[in-house]
């Protein structure tokens, strides 16, 4: 396996910090909390790219599992990562795979970005509504108009910011390291 650098490391951690201070902010909405996690893993692996944005977060969901309060509501522990919305939790791993893999691949075409970060979303969305509705009980419709509805529209704004916000960042990075 090819090791990380210095400068990788780096990045992994300020991303993880951002997700870390940013991901807890999340008022509940019902069984499903609103959170900015969505924007910042999309911020990951546009600046990072797929593998260290996906790094970053498994980092920030690791961080979170083993209790520190950085999870939605300032939360953690594994009673969270394994509870109703844990699922949404382990579907931003799979989110952060397919919007980096569409992000690296088609970064000159933002439509294709925007097409695969919402790729990503749906898989996210789909894996946190079964979970929802295997650890609560409820229907599959029951658990996707909590755990999905009222946050589709909020969540494409999250996709057009990290597109608005990702870009310049990215371009930067790369123009530092030419330097």
């Amino acid at each position: 396996m090819k090791s990380l650098s210095t400068r990788n490391m780096t990045l992994i951690g300020v991303m993880t910090a951002v997700m870390c201070i940013f991901g807890p902010m999340a008022p509940q909405l019902g069984p499903v909390p609103f959170s900015l996690t969505v924007l910042t893993v999309y911020l990951a692996v546009y600046v990072l790219g797929m593998k260290l944005g996906t790094i970053a977060y498994l980092v920030y969901l690791l961080i979170g599992f083993v209790g520190v309060p950085v999870l939605s509501g300032y939360s953690g522990g594994p009673g969270k990562v394994l509870g109703p919305t844990g699922g949404y939790l382990i579907g931003f791993i799979f989110m952060a795979l397919v919007s980096g893999w569409f992000i690296d691949r088609y970064y000159k075409n933002i439509a294709l970005q925007f097409v695969g970060m919402a790729l990503g979303l749906t898989i996210c969305y789909a894996l946190g509504t079964l979970w929802l509705a295997y650890t609560t009980g409820m229907g599959l419709a029951k658990a996707f108009a909590a755990g999905v509805v009222p946050f589709v529209a909020l969540d494409m704004v999250k996709i057009v910011l990290a597109i608005l916000v990702g870009r310049p960042v990215r371009s930067r990075l790369s123009r530092a390291v030419t330097a």
